[in-house]
């Protein structure tokens, strides 16, 4: 008897742009859109409602508790039942913690919901990349996540800039409330997604199915420059409102429009120079970046930075995300996915609190400052470690 699987399979991986691609970039890029609309409010939330700068870090870094504890059963799970209703349940748990934020007229429960938010977060990025790896060609994956990453990219472009909006129009509680709709619908969209049948696996909770040790190297290089990049998300529109800057959404737009551009460009770079010789000058243009905006007093200097950020940041990311992909055999990408993304949320647990410490000591102009020393970190490990990289991805992929 012919019988339709749960797990449907998708046709022959060619190209990129093929059908299950597009289905997991539709769902990835109305998550983020939410995301984006929600997290450049909640500092600025917590700041409304008289929080300090120490107290407005460990908001932003709340979500992380729950994202690194329940990383223990998100790479398991993630290889070894079917993806895409592990990503529908994660969003709609995504979609509480908003309300929450809705709901919320105090730091207790907007920390509550922070940690809501991480519980969803552990399982949807990195099933998002999972899903988008097992849909494209090997040779040519750099440009393939390349291309996925765009959906992050537009949704810079378009959540900050709406949220900060609608905030002006509708107030925090509903926007954060129009938030969690939008995150509902992209729960539904993941419905949507057509996955490859895989042989069953024996869910198994343990270190070598929930960490890649191939991947660990990267794995800090993400952690090092996440706990730099995360202040942008926490303090760079209450840094604006201090220097009497109107209108500093645009660098989160500024930023996004040049990803376009920058991120289809740099993926290809990676599959034909090597990812090794795109990460130092990204990192670099990535440090200029915080150093311009260290100094910025008007809107032109701020636009500046998001315009070299998107060549620093926006560049390092993908590559590293690939490497980490590229490190693992196929069916270990859950594992890949997971160790890239301890290393996003160590960073972003640390960076807030600690910038906000720095701020409250020295002010916000010596914080972007400091902030330059986790890049060039990152910068050392990937000059001395890139024969490693290199081999690990080359053993991975035979």
């Amino acid at each position: 008897m012919n019988t339709k699987s749960i797990q449907e399979q998708p046709e022959q991986v060619t190209k990129i742009w093929n059908k299950t691609f597009i289905s997991v970039f539709i769902a990835n890029a109305l998550m983020y859109l939410s995301q984006q609309m929600v997290n450049t409010l909640v500092a600025k939330y917590a700041d409304h409602i008289g929080a300090t700068a120490t107290t407005v870090g460990l908001v932003m870094s709340m979500f992380t508790y729950t994202a690194l504890l329940l990383k223990v059963i998100s790479a398991p799970a993630i290889d070894s039942f079917n993806r895409k209703y592990i990503l529908t349940g994660a969003m709609l748990v995504m979609s509480v913690a908003y309300f929450g934020y809705s709901a919320s007229t105090g730091i207790p429960l907007l920390m509550a919901s922070r940690l809501i938010q991480g519980a969803g977060q552990a399982f949807t990025a990195t099933c998002c990349l999972a899903l988008a790896a097992d849909a494209l060609p090997k040779d040519k994956m750099g440009a393939g996540i390349g291309f996925f990453s765009l959906a992050q990219a537009a949704c810079q472009a378009i959540g900050p800039t709406l949220g900060l909006t609608l905030v002006k129009y509708v107030g925090y509680h509903m926007t954060f409330f129009i938030g969690a709709i939008l995150m509902v619908i992209a729960a539904i969209a993941a419905l949507r997604v057509k996955v490859e049948k895989r042989p069953a696996r024996k869910f198994v909770i343990s270190l070598h199915s929930i960490f890649a040790k191939e991947a660990a190297i990267p794995a800090v290089i993400m952690l090092l420059l996440s706990l730099a990049y995360c202040n942008i998300n926490s303090f760079l529109i209450i840094y604006a409102g201090k220097q009497g800057v109107e209108g500093i959404g645009l660098f989160f737009t500024v930023y996004a429009v040049t990803l376009l551009f920058t991120r289809p460009m740099v993926g290809k770079l990676s599959d034909r120079l090597g990812l090794v010789k795109v990460l130092v000058p990204a990192m670099c243009f990535f440090s200029i970046a915080f150093l311009i905006i260290s100094f910025s007093t008007s809107l032109p200097m701020f636009l500046v930075a998001a315009f070299i950020s998107a060549f620093g940041y926006g560049a390092c990311q993908p590559a590293v995300q690939t490497l980490c992909m590229k490190c693992v055999p196929s069916e270990r990408r859950g594992a890949g996915s997971c160790t890239n993304y301890i290393g996003t949320d160590l960073g972003n647990l640390a960076g807030p609190v600690i910038a906000g410490v720095i701020i409250e000591s020295m002010g916000y102009a010596s914080m972007w400052r400091i902030m330059l020393l986790p890049v060039a970190a990152a910068m050392l490990l990937v000059i001395f470690f890139r024969n490693r990289i290199k081999s690990s991805c080359a053993v991975a992929e035979r």
